[in-house]
């Protein structure tokens, strides 16, 4: 018998996150082995007059794959996932991977390819501002055993989080928005962290359960060439495989001059991958009430009540200061007093310290006011 809160998760991601209509296609892509919500999803699709599609994936499969590609094969499968991505109104992606590190021993170049050429052109190109979308993961043992939780445990905290009100979260983020696009000098303060960055006439876009599931962050970029000072990430981040700890950037007029971490070569790589991934493209402010903790997935942590996130790569079209990259890598720094806490500043205003917000009309935004 299928588990009612999956239901209500599937509900959810049709009727609320990409609002699927009557004679729209939409594509459900199924990373993993776990079936359940792809079957609700196909099933509530066609309920709705819908028509959906399937791919099915699984990371063992990429890895073998990826390991001896060329660059001709990976433009091959690009154009073949982008022609049907064109066609689509909708996408939804589940993430199940048993193995979130099953890709770490793919040679860095390899990697390369399938981040410029074939997620890129797909998703960056013609997913994200094309369709509505929506992406998650799916609780599994995997999981759990990354958030230090037993399975069943981790699968109430899991509903908790994705089955939250999102609808009452956005109304309460609507101050937010607003006093984003007025201001203009952001300043981050935290343990070996102090950074001043404008966001003048940039739009602040909500996160309110329409494009991740779980969700509640609200985001913007940073004019292309305004940050500068240093940023040291409290938060483990598993990016391309690997598990990079202790990121430290240093910025100046909005470009990473240094850049160090636990594996300081295979980041630089990284950043390395075209002129714009030394850029920031998004910095966010993470709201979700129910996530207090890093799990190592990214999904999750950005979205920790207390937290930023401030990413290299690729601006979104939503909120654009004009940067390009087949990099888009969050990477959180947690506020809260367990994490050393911090303080953002909005034109010399303080508004956030330590976690929560601190002036009357962001208040609804502390997470006693979303649950």
């Amino acid at each position: 018998m299928t588990d009612e809160r999956l239901k209500l998760l599937a509900r959810n991601l049709i009727e609320y996150s990409v609002e699927l209509k009557e004679g729209e296609n939409i594509l459900i892509e199924l990373i993993g082995q776990e079936i359940e919500l792809a079957k609700e999803l196909v099933k509530l699709s066609y309920s709705k007059g819908a028509k959906p599609f399937l791919w099915l994936k699984h990371p063992t499969l990429l890895r073998s794959l990826l390991l001896n590609a060329t660059e001709e094969q990976i433009e091959i499968i690009a154009q073949n996932e982008r022609d049907l991505m064109e066609k689509m109104d909708a996408y939804i992606g589940i993430r199940s991977s048993p193995n979130p590190f099953e890709l770490s021993d793919v040679p860095d170049e390899k990697m390369n390819l399938y981040q410029r050429i074939w997620f890129h052109k797909v998703h960056g190109e013609v997913r994200v501002p094309k369709t509505k979308w929506c992406i998650l993961r799916y609780p599994n043992y995997s999981m759990a055993q990354q958030a230090k939780m037993s399975l069943e445990e981790f699968e109430d905290f899991y509903f908790n989080v994705c089955n939250l009100d999102y609808s009452k979260m956005s109304k309460a983020m609507d101050a937010l928005v607003e006093l984003m696009q007025n201001t203009d000098e952001v300043r981050i303060v935290a343990k070996d962290t102090d950074l001043r960055f404008s966001i003048k006439g940039m739009k602040a876009v909500k996160c309110d359960g329409h494009m991740n599931i779980p969700d509640g962050e609200v985001y913007t970029a940073p004019v292309k060439n305004s940050v500068n000072g240093y940023i040291t990430y409290n938060t483990p981040s598993n990016y391309a495989g690997f598990k990079f700890e202790n990121i430290r950037f240093e910025f100046k007029d909005g470009k990473i001059v240094k850049a160090t971490a636990n594996n300081t070569e295979k980041l630089n790589k990284i950043l390395d991958t075209d002129e714009g991934a030394r850029y920031i493209g998004e910095f966010s402010i993470g709201l979700n009430p129910y996530i207090t903790k890093p799990m190592e997935d990214t999904l999750f942590d950005e979205k920790i009540a207390g937290s930023i996130h401030f990413t290299p790569g690729n601006a979104y079209e939503d909120a654009d200061n004009g940067n390009r990259s087949a990099v888009h890598w969050d990477i959180v720094l947690i506020q809260t007093p367990e994490y050393g806490g911090g303080e953002i500043y909005f034109d010399g205003k303080l508004i956030r310290k330590d976690g929560r917000f601190v002036i009357k009309e962001l208040e609804g935004l502390n997470p006693e006011n979303l649950k």
